[in-house]
C-alpha cells in the first residue's frame, strides 16, 4: 500500500543570487541570478513525491503570479495541493546571496502571510479529514507557534506521528513548547544552538543537551562535520561524503529530513534512515535546485553505497 504523507508549512518562491569571485563584503559582486519555488515543507514534499509517497501539501499562498508559480510546482511533482489563497496578498519569498563554493552568505525571509495559518483553520473539515487519511504529518517551523502547537496535538490525538523541519534558528524556538511531542526533528547546528542555548564543541555534546530539553529522536546537520542522531536514548553520528561538486546547498535540510523519513516509514531504524537522508542530501548538494529533478529510488539507492555506517556513541 502507498503510504500517505500530509506536509504543512512553506510554499514560496526562492530567490538566489550566485557570487562568481571571491565574496567582497560591503561591495558590488559580480554574479548570477536563480529562483524556482522552494520552503522547507515543499521541498520536503516534492522529495518525497519523487521517492513514491502520496503527498497533500497545505500551505497559505497569495493570490498573486507567484503563487500559481508554486501551484504549478506542487502539480508538476504530483502533490495534491491544497492551499489556502489569500486573494489580496503576496505569496512569501526568500531570497539568498550564495558563495561561489555553494555556502550561504545572508538570506532574508518575506513570511509575513504564514502568520495567517491560524489554529481554527486546522479545523475545516477537509483539513481534519486529511489528517486522518494520512500515516505521517510533517510540518515546517514557519507557521506560527500556536498552530505548530496544535497540529502536533492533533497529529497525538489521531496517534499520526508528526515530523518537523526547523528551518532558522530565529524559527525553530517556536517548536520548544511542544518539543517533546515531536516525533522526528531534523535542524542544524544553529538551530540547535538556538534551542538548548548553547553548542558544544563536538558531536559528542549534543545529546545530553537536546536530551535535556525533552527532544527524543532528532537529526542535527553541522556541515561537511559529523551529523549527530539521537534515538530514544541512543546517540549516533555520521560522517557525510564530501561530494566532488556542490553546486548549491540550498534544500539539503529538507531532502535529507525526507530521505530519512522515507526509510523510516519503509521500516528502518534510524541508524539506516539516517543514511537514505544523507544520500539524498548529497545528491540535493549537488543539483542547482532545491530539490534534485533526478531524484528516484534507484539513484537514492546507488548514492547510498557512497555513505559510511553510522558510529554509536551510546
Amino acid at each position: 500500500m502507498n503510504r500517505k504523507i500530509l506536509v504543512l508549512g512553506g510554499a514560496h518562491i526562492d530567490r538566489r543570487g550566485r557570487i562568481l569571485g571571491e565574496t567582497a563584503p560591503g561591495a558590488s559582486n559580480p554574479g548570477t541570478w536563480f529562483e524556482e519555488p522552494g520552503g522547507g515543507g515543499f521541498n520536503a514534499a516534492r522529495n518525497l513525491a519523487r521517492l513514491g509517497f502520496q503527498v497533500t501539501m497545505i500551505s497559505p499562498r497569495g493570490g498573486d503570479a507567484i503563487g500559481e508559480v508554486v501551484g504549478e510546482a506542487a502539480d508538476f511533482a504530483g502533490i495534491d495541493d491544497r492551499p489556502f489563497v489569500f486573494l489580496d496578498r503576496k505569496t512569501p519569498s526568500y531570497t539568498a546571496i550564495i558563495e561561489k563554493d555553494g555556502n550561504l552568505v545572508i538570506a532574508l525571509a518575506d513570511m509575513d502571510l504564514y502568520r495567517f495559518f491560524v489554529p481554527r483553520r486546522l479545523s475545516i473539515r477537509w483539513v481534519r479529514e486529511a489528517f486522518a487519511a494520512h500515516d505521517l504529518i510533517l510540518f515546517d517551523a514557519n507557521l506560527p507557534e500556536e498552530t505548530i502547537a496544535a497540529i502536533v496535538a492533533k497529529a497525538h490525538s489521531l496517534a499520526k506521528p508528526v515530523a518537523a523541519i526547523a528551518i532558522s534558528p530565529a524559527k525553530v524556538v517556536r517548536l520548544k513548547p511542544c518539543i517533546g511531542d515531536i516525533d522526528y526533528l531534523f535542524l542544524n547546528e544553529a538551530e540547535a544552538a538556538a534551542l538548548a542555548g548553547e553548542q558544544p564543541e563536538d558531536a559528542a555534546g549534543w545529546p545530553p543537551l537536546l536530551n535535556e530539553i525533552g527532544i527524543r529522536n532528532a537529526v542535527v546537520t553541522r556541515g561537511r562535520r559529523e551529523l549527530v542522531a539521537l534515538c530514544e536514548g541512543r546517540a549516533m553520528t555520521l560522517q557525510p561524503p564530501i561530494a566532488d561538486t556542490v553546486a548549491d546547498v540550498t534544500g539539503a535540510g529538507d531532502s535529507l529530513a525526507a530521505g530519512t523519513l522515507a526509510a523510516l516509514m519503509a521500516g528502518l531504524p534510524l541508524e539506516e534512515a539516517v543514511r537514505h537522508g544523507t544520500a539524498a542530501a548529497t545528491l540535493t548538494v549537488q543539483s542547482p535546485h532545491a530539490v534534485n529533478e533526478n531524484l528516484t529510488p534507484d539513484l537514492l539507492n546507488a548514492a547510498l553505497a557512497l555513505v559510511p555506517k553510522v558510529r554509536i556513541l551510546h
